[in-house]
């Protein structure tokens, strides 16, 4: 029987904040899709509209339940997501040279998003049951890095670089959260810095050359270093106030490439400038430390690990995507969660914002 002091309990300002990053995006997208013809036009600002209908959808029905249903099933809903994985990789759609997408009809789904919930849920049950509090050292981590390391391999094989080292940062930082043994930490670290020509070798050409143009942009001006070029003039034109609406030249003429997706902060940069910039990243710092707020005042370890979990990935998302549109990161095809064109992100996404609205709302209710 649903609990009426969950409705008196309803995160108002969570769900607000949503609203505002949502209708941010669309009024972007409109903007970046008005000159795009080869997709459809200005029909992905509406698609965008259908994604968060959905989206905001699921994630009033991921607060009908008690999140601690998911400690139950966290091992066989993180199995069901990597058949998924491996689903893709055997009859997935090949777009640009990856496997990342299932076909649904009219609809595609991108398995790896649903392993990026999958994943938070599994490592969250694993460490709120661990008998040990703390100061983990490294062979009392095997089971986590396993639980890691398929998931991780799987989204390589695709190739999907970006979405995979999503997967491990955010990974890492829940291992963290939970307090590692620092000198556990250094080990690990120097063994990554040494298998790193390992990592080299493994990578596609084009991942190469976007790592080497990002430390030397002169080498490929037209080339691998075209996009964040593009990007960096469109950003650098907007100065304080932007250009206006519609009246961004980068994305007009199109020398701004995927203006829907990976570079649609570019396209809010140009049009408006450093204030409508600094206003989207003033909401998502608002929408982070708020979710860290419900994560401190958990009632238990499982809902604070989630939500760390979750906020871990928006963080990174925005940290990554705006560091590679604006030159400090090599370009890695990781977008804006939430304002970004992308239906399995958006709606992923939503239903993760649902599980912090679960753990937020239950957070005043006692728990036998």
């Amino acid at each position: 029987m649903f609990d009426r002091r969950l409705i008196h309990n309803f995160d108002w300002i969570l769900l607000g904040l949503l609203i505002l990053i949502g209708f941010m995006s669309v009024f972007n997208l409109y903007s970046a899709a008005h000159s795009i013809r080869s997709m459809g036009g200005s029909q992905i600002y509406v698609k965008q509209i259908c994604w968060y209908a959905i989206g905001f959808l699921i994630l009033f029905l991921m607060t009908t339940f008690d999140y601690h249903i998911l400690e139950r099933f966290a091992y066989p809903l993180f199995f069901i997501s990597l058949i998924f994985l491996v689903v893709v990789l055997k009859i997935g759609k090949v777009t640009h040279g990856s496997q990342r997408w299932l076909s649904f009809g009219y609809f595609y789904v991108q398995p790896s998003e649903i392993v990026k919930i999958s994943l938070v849920i599994v490592l969250a049950k694993y460490f709120s049951e661990a008998e040990k509090m703390g100061d983990y050292r490294l062979r009392e981590l095997l089971r986590p890095f396993i639980l890691i390391a398929i998931p991780f391999m799987l989204i390589v094989y695709e190739p999907d670089l970006g979405t995979a080292l999503i997967l491990l940062i955010v990974s890492f930082s829940i291992i963290i959260f939970v307090n590692v043994n620092w000198k556990s930490i250094l080990i690990f670290l120097s063994t990554a810095v040494l298998a790193a020509p390992l990592f080299w070798i493994t990578l596609q050409e084009y991942q190469k050359k976007r790592i080497i143009t990002f430390l030397s942009p002169d080498l490929d001006p037209l080339g691998a270093a075209y996009h964040v070029t593009q990007s960096k003039i469109a950003i650098g034109s907007g100065l304080f106030r932007g250009k206006g609406f519609l009246k961004g030249t980068q994305t007009r003429l199109h020398f701004l490439p995927e203006q829907h997706t990976d570079f649609s902060f570019s396209v809010l940069a140009e049009e408006w400038g450093f204030a409508g910039s600094a206003i989207l990243l003033f909401l998502y710092l608002f929408l982070i430390l708020w979710c860290l707020n419900i994560a401190k005042n958990s009632k238990d370890k499982f809902g604070t690990l989630i939500v760390v979990g979750i906020v871990a990935s928006i963080f990174w998302h925005l940290t990554i995507n705006v560091s590679m549109v604006t030159g400090l990161l090599p370009v890695v095809g990781i977008p804006l969660v939430l304002f970004s064109y992308g239906g399995s992100s958006v709606i992923s996404t939503m239903a993760a914002m649902g599980l912090i609205m679960n753990v937020s709302m239950r957070r005043f209710i006692f728990q036998k």
